[in-house]
């Protein structure tokens, strides 16, 4: 712009290059508007579009950001002084972040920004991953300045879009329930998703997507934002009085502060944006695709994740060694490959109120230690996983005796526990410090091949002791920064460990923690029924390999819901596959079915964990009571499809699949059949499936909560 402040001009569907776009930057003087310059009316900041907008010097908008000077002033200019492009794309330092080597066609573009009068200078760095269309962005605070200046808010990405016909898709719940689709259209005003929990939530994820109306999963614009961070954060769309939209993306600007010093520097996380004008499924499959190669650990992102069983729902707190072993020797018998010993093997864990931070074995129960059990585990030629929740305490454990200071609560205020425990403040390097040493040490003695690492509760009474009085509002960023210092330390001391994220299942499933752990346990609730809306809008923003997914006991522990072992199966194939129930005590046709299970999901994991992934029905339109997806892998030889409808209907209509992904000009035998399709029949004019029941074979079981699994093979 002519004042040197940085404008937007178009973000969307490719468009030609030119020297000049004068048609997209055209600007119309408005009255009762006021502009940067007396005989120039088209820089009027309240209706340009721009790239990282301030407040307070005519634009009414909420801004990127917001800096105070000494005096109190918090007028800011940032003017342009230069740019930097880059081959590749380097990682942050001390936050998760995308990388690149500098041998593809990835590109990182800085741009200079300095406010002259306050010294301070912003990079704003945009990164291009041209095979996945994705853009990420982040702006880096350098105060080279004298005065000490604060920031009251820092986001890492605005986009004013032209317009707001879009659809805005975001996908909210709570505990056990998380990640269920939303949509509204865009209003005037200010439509918002956001965290104070010091976790991204089970109430709010930070993926959201901007649709026109008419866009579906194949076909239509939409955009999707992610955000790289694990705290408190701000999704929002403010649509003006001109009918143009920002979006702004970042660390929620409520309970946040940081202070400049003159040298200081503050980096902003990192934002995820991606645009697909062939519909959603593509949005999810490019996103998927950009997440494995550019911001997983590269020593997980194409690996097998192994089927495992967790004894949580099978014993809770109440198991020895011989209960332990017994589930592991009818794993390794069923074919099963990793066993996961949750909750209550530390410290004297009988129940909820006791022991967190004292992280070693509880010889009541485990009275040869870690290490044996983890011997005999190994030697039934399964892999060994363990639980801990290294960010929490219990009042009743020795750490707490030793150490109250390092429990987060406020100075003369009562405190608010949940599940009766409190949170360790890890904003202390010294606390940081300790955990690691813990948890060092369990992991060397049992030589373990997993951590599912858990974090139940948010944080309340936010304050430390650790921090000054002008420090205070840093604290949490300073604590997500602490979280993933630890787990940056044990990945590098142990970079064969697999880590599993969980917060009460879904409560912080985000890129934050993917950076580190590459899957997450999807939810707490391991009803098959609930597992369709998690598990199918999750897929909206990350891809099946991210997604912990169990075949549980019924009744659910969660819903009390009685549903076929069939359909628990078919659900949780696509995602990271596993059990979470007492294997010893199932039937023998259950333990059939297991063998059956595992057997199929070995045969197809990769798929299953790494096939390009399609929404076919969803549970949240029309009747709400069928739902269907596909996986397909990449050569378009192979695909499987799922179907699964809640209630069962009398006499119900014809039906027919329609898959997707297929090659239409390939041949494929579904399941087996003498019959082969076209892959425009299946596609176009769809596959048959018959509902009917047999009314003369005796009818054992409920037919609702049914499903069906149909694999699609090309003809060679």
């Amino acid at each position: 712009m002519e004042n040197g402040e940085l404008g937007q001009i178009y973000f969307g569907k490719r468009i030609h290059i030119k020297n000049q776009y004068a048609n997209l930057i055209k600007r119309e003087r408005r009255e009762a508007m006021p502009s940067w310059k007396v005989d120039q009316y088209d820089f009027q900041p309240d209706h340009l579009k721009q790239e990282y907008a301030s407040l307070g010097k005519g634009d009414f908008r909420e801004p990127a950001y917001q800096v105070q000077q000494e005096n109190g002033s918090r007028i800011t200019e940032l003017q342009y002084v230069d740019y930097r492009l880059q081959k590749g794309k380097k990682r942050l330092s001390g936050l998760p972040s995308s990388f690149a080597d500098e041998s593809g066609d990835v590109e990182t573009l800085a741009v200079y920004l300095k406010d002259a009068l306050s010294g301070l200078t912003v990079t704003l760095r945009y990164s291009v991953f041209p095979h996945q269309n994705v853009i990420v962005r982040s702006a880096e605070f350098v105060n080279k300045g004298k005065e000490h200046l604060v920031l009251r808010r820092a986001l890492s990405c605005q986009i004013d879009l032209p317009d707001s016909h879009y659809d805005f898709i975001h996908f909210a719940g709570t505990w056990s329930r998380e990640r269920h689709e939303v949509k509204r259209s865009l209003q005037p005003g200010i439509q918002r998703i956001s965290s104070l929990r010091t976790e991204s939530s089970h109430q709010h994820n930070p993926f959201i997507m901007l649709a026109r109306p008419q866009t579906t999963e194949d076909c239509g614009d939409v955009y999707g934002f992610n955000f790289v961070y694990s705290g408190n954060f701000l999704d929002q769309i403010e649509v003006d009085q001109y009918g143009t939209s920002r979006v702004l993306i970042g660390i929620n600007p409520e309970e946040f502060s940081w202070n400049l010093a003159s040298g200081a520097t503050f980096q902003t996380p990192e934002a995820i944006l991606s645009f697909s004008s062939q519909g959603k499924n593509k949005l999810s499959q490019q996103l998927g695709h950009f997440y494995l190669n550019h911001l997983v650990n590269p020593r997980f992102s194409n690996a097998d994740r192994p089927i495992l069983v967790n004894n949580w729902e099978a014993t809770y707190f109440n198991f020895n060694e011989d209960k332990l072993l017994s589930i592991a020797s009818k794993a390794a018998e069923l074919g099963i490959e990793l066993f996961v010993l949750d909750d209550g093997w530390f410290g004297h864990r009988d129940d909820d109120t006791t022991s967190l931070g004292d992280w070693f074995v509880d010889r009541t129960k485990l009275p040869d230690g870690l290490a044996h059990l983890a011997d005999k585990i190994h030697g039934l030629g399964l892999k060994f996983g363990l639980w801990f929740e290294p960010e929490m305490i219990s009042l009743e454990s020795d750490l707490y005796q030793e150490h109250p200071d390092w429990m987060i609560a406020a100075p003369h205020r009562t405190l608010t526990p949940g599940r009766n425990q409190y949170v360790l403040d890890f904003t202390r390097d010294e606390v940081v410090d300790t955990i690691f040493k813990m948890m060092a040490k369990c992991i060397e003695e049992a030589r373990l091949d997993y951590i599912k690492w858990d974090m139940n509760r948010c944080i309340t009474e936010m304050y430390s002791s650790n921090l000054s009085p002008s420090e205070q509002l840093e604290m949490p960023h300073r604590y997500i920064l602490g979280v993933y210092k630890l787990y940056q330390r044990l990945i590098d001391h142990y970079p064969n460990v697999l880590f599993e994220s969980c917060a009460s299942g879904g409560g912080r499933f985000d890129l934050g923690m993917m950076y580190y752990a590459p899957q997450a346990w999807t939810s707490d609730d391991t009803d098959a029924a609930e597992r369709i809306l998690i598990q199918y809008g999750t897929s909206y923003g990350y891809p099946l390999s991210m997604m912990g997914a169990h075949v549980s006991a019924v009744p659910n522990h969660q819903t009390g819901r009685v549903t076929p072992f069939e359909t628990r199966g078919h659900v949780a194939f696509f995602g990271d596959f596993g059990y979470e129930l007492d294997i010893t005590k199932l039937s023998k046709e259950d333990q059939k079915q297991i063998r059956a299970q595992v057997n199929l999901y070995k045969k197809y994991r990769r798929l299953f964990q790494y096939g390009n992934f399609y929404r076919l029905e969803s549970p949240y339109e029309g009747e709400k009571n069928v739902a269907s997806w596909e996986v397909v892998n990449d050569d378009q030889t192979l695909a499987i499809a799922a179907r699964y409808q809640l209630l069962n209907r009398p006499n119900p209509s014809y039906l027919r699949l329609y898959v997707r992904g297929l090659n239409p000009d390939q041949l494929y035998r579904v399941n087996g059949s003498q019959e082969t399709f076209y892959g425009d029949e299946l596609m176009n004019a769809g596959y048959f499936v018959d509902q009917v029941l047999d009314i003369n074979k005796p009818i054992t079981g409920s037919a609702d909560f049914s499903s069906r699994l149909f694999i699609i093979k090309a003809v060679k």
